[in-house]
């Protein structure tokens, strides 16, 4: 077998991180290098460009983004920067090749629910809109991918970047956490995320997807499920609701409909409960 190369760009987070640690068990062919902001900076163009020269990957999955909406809202020209001009650079620079860019279940404001690749996003954030101005960019090239994710969980090298690491440092800080009855995700282990791509890297596939977990659950059932996970840190959690939420506009109910990209699985996407229970031993 012929070893081609591949970059993953967000190597330091989640997604990314399990993308290159899983290769050689999912996508053993590929030699893939996982680009962190410490070894290429992807705002510098010039260095971009001269590493792709150089380098010639014939895949490039693109996870790095400026991800935190607080942060986005605070500074819109940097996370334009971060999001839609990389990926505008990278997409152009892979033209010829495979390219896969991760995008977001908050494209959409979360009013209707399962919604489909064919809905027409509406995002009421800045994250959402430097997502949908990237993935236009991306789709105008056919041989070019979206993958629309919901909210990951794992273990990333900084111990911040999963929806339960977050939970877990509330609560080894001791600290108790509000969480929403009323606000609706699909989470899946960014493990189960990795395998996922990786297929539909075998399979050639081009287009949007959506990929995320088989169960909607509120904010409220997924800290139940990871305070069960982690019983010594004795979580202190407690039910909330949007309506009560002072800070920045929330999407209510983001579930993706993943039939589409089911059909293109070997295995069938877990919901985050069953999953957790079939891997008790698994770090998450």
């Amino acid at each position: 077998m012929s070893t081609r190369r591949a970059w993953i760009t967000g190597a330091g987070g989640l997604i990314g991180n399990y993308l290159v640690r899983t290769a050689p068990r999912f996508a053993p062919g590929w030699e893939v290098r996982g680009i962190a902001r410490e070894k290429l900076d992807l705002l510098d163009f010039a260095a971009v460009r001269a590493a792709y020269a150089a380098e010639q990957p014939e895949l490039v999955i693109h996870c790095a983004a400026m991800s935190k909406s607080p942060a986005c809202e605070a500074n819109p020209e940097q996370a334009r920067m971060a999001n839609v001009d990389v990926t505008r650079v990278l997409a152009e620079l892979a033209a010829d090749a495979r390219f896969i860019f991760f995008s977001t279940d908050l494209v959409f404001d979360g009013l209707k629910g399962n919604y489909l690749e064919s809905d027409g996003p509406h995002p009421l954030l800045v994250y959402g809109k430097t997502k949908v101005e990237a993935e236009r960019i991306v789709l105008a090239n056919p041989r070019h991918t979206v993958i629309r994710t919901s909210m990951n969980g794992g273990v990333s090298p900084t111990g911040d970047r999963g929806f339960n690491e977050e939970l877990r440092r509330n609560w080894q800080a001791g600290k108790s956490m509000t969480l929403f009855t009323d606000e609706f995700r699909c989470p899946l282990p960014a493990v189960v995320t990795a395998r996922a791509v990786w297929e539909l890297v075998a399979r050639g596939a081009e287009g949007m997807f959506h990929l995320a977990g088989r169960e909607k659950l509120s904010r409220w059932e997924m800290g139940k499920l990871v305070a069960a996970r982690w019983p010594q840190l004795q979580p202190l959690i407690q039910p909330g609701s949007i309506k009560d939420f002072k800070g920045l506009p929330r999407s209510p109910d983001t579930s993706l409909n993943c039939a589409k990209v089911q059909q293109l699985l070997s295995f069938p996407l877990p919901g985050l409960g069953e999953w957790l229970a079939a891997h008790p031993d698994e770090a998450f």
